[in-house]
């Protein structure tokens, strides 16, 4: 039997979200959009020169797990480049696709119910869409 798609850590981590209001004055704002399942966020982000992530704040429109992941993101990409959350992305992607395994960013695991559901993949990948575009945006404009 499969856990529950919504559970304690799930709905815990979805409400950090809290935790990390938007940015008084953001180096960079990104809004993004889940076609499929219409979750939004707005990213605010601060990085360093080097294009590495200072600060983060958000503003979520989306399910718990849409939540629970922006949450994950939020608390652990203070430090990560581009290339890091770019490869937690796609270790994402490819883990629920059942190509890989479990991403290596802490706290994922707890997200390891969402893999039977593929209409809630892009709730989960969308904060770290934004995160890929905002330090892109960064990137082209050094």
């Amino acid at each position: 039997m499969s856990a529950p798609l919504y559970n304690r850590d799930i709905l815990g981590l979805a409400v950090a979200t809290a935790d990390f209001p938007p940015l008084e004055q953001p180096r960079h704002r990104v809004s993004a959009r889940a076609p499929l399942c219409g979750s939004a966020i707005i990213l605010d982000l601060n990085a360093d020169e080097a294009g590495r992530v200072t600060g983060v704040g958000m503003h979520v429109e989306a399910c718990a797990l849409g939540q629970a992941s922006a949450a994950l993101l939020a608390r652990h990409a203070p430090g990560q480049g581009v290339g890091e959350i770019r490869a937690a992305r796609d270790a994402i992607a490819a883990w629920f696709k059942g190509e890989g395994a479990a991403p290596d960013w802490p706290g994922f695991d707890l997200l390891a119910p969402a893999r039977d559901y593929p209409a809630r993949h892009g709730a989960i990948l969308l904060p770290f869409d934004a995160a890929i575009a905002a330090l892109e945006e960064q990137a082209d404009a050094a």
